[in-house]
């Protein structure tokens, strides 16, 4: 009996555009395995698929959200023989190339956008042994940036309850909120934060929270579906807060759920935050803040 693994030289499975993938392949077996040769194939893929209300909506729909494939690559680390009993380790390294007038996007797991990359080994081997496959995900991510980024600037706000949304019948309670937040343009390795105050509130409050949102969009000339779900939601006050106190605002951006705005022909990845005051009856009083994510 025979198996086959995989072993990248990172612990963390990330690398970036350019930047050679180094690792071995690992076949222990008690006895000597006689194989038809052992190939890597590396993928990168972005998968769209639509959500149930935009299904039908445009039959051009089903050529724009077909997966695009941003890296193929195919080496031999092995050709046809024997190796023998016990613990063999196969060397490998190849440079994470994209396709011709691709990109290597950074790795991402929305709802209905998926970029991801991996990595298949497969030993071929006699019509009377089954041939051994393994498979390993890895991430990719852009390289820092330090020029041309836009400048962090505060970004002031009050929020006040003519912008209420009313979840049961009743009489909207006046509520006044100030705050700030550092900035719309986010690093994603920084955690988005700011501040903010109840200046005024006639009724007690419940919670405030902070919901980080991701609006993906797919389509194509014809048309777009374009859907926003929720990524996480962080409760940053609880109870009935004292007012003309400063609560802080402050949210780790999580990875593979998030990345870089980005935008391309047939697919958009952009990110929103909304700041919301729930009061004891339930009303709510929201504020929504798109932003722009980058590395």
């Amino acid at each position: 009996m025979a198996s086959l693994d995989i072993k990248l030289n990172k612990f963390n499975k990330v690398y970036q555009e350019g930047e050679k993938l180094i690792g071995t392949v690992v076949v222990d077996s008690r006895n000597e395995v006689v194989h038809s040769g052992i190939t890597l194939t590396l993928e990168g893929t972005v998968s769209m698929q639509l959500s149930a209300k935009s299904v039908g909506l445009f039959e051009a729909f089903y050529n724009s959200i077909k997966p695009v494939s941003l890296l193929r690559n195919v080496i031999e680390v092995a050709k046809p023989g024997k190796l023998p009993s016990g613990h063999n380790e196969i060397p490998f390294e190849v440079v994470l190339a994209p396709l011709k007038n691709r990109t290597l996007y950074e790795s991402y797991h929305g709802v209905f956008i998926k970029i991801m990359y991996e990595i298949k080994c497969e030993m071929k081997r006699s019509l009377l042994n089954k041939d051994l496959q393994k498979t390993c995900d890895f991430l990719i991510e852009y390289k820092p940036k330090f020029t041309n980024q836009q400048p962090n600037k505060e970004v002031p706000f009050k929020i006040s309850s003519k912008a209420l949304t009313q979840k049961v019948s009743g009489k909207i309670p006046n509520c006044i909120v100030t705050g700030f937040l550092r900035s719309v343009n986010c690093n994603i390795v920084d955690p988005f934060y700011g501040e903010l105050t109840i200046e005024n509130s006639e009724m007690p409050i419940k919670s405030i929270e902070l919901q980080l949102v991701r609006v993906e969009t797919c389509g194509c000339a014809e048309g777009y579906a374009k859907d926003a779900t929720e990524i996480q939601n962080l409760q940053i006050a609880d109870g009935d807060v004292c007012r003309g106190i400063s609560i802080p605002i402050y949210m780790v951006l999580p990875r593979l759920f998030t990345c870089p705005t980005l935008e391309t022909t047939n697919f958009k990845i952009e990110f929103e935050v909304n700041l919301i005051v729930v009061f004891s009856d339930d009303h709510i009083l929201t504020e929504n803040f798109p932003i722009r994510v980058y590395r």
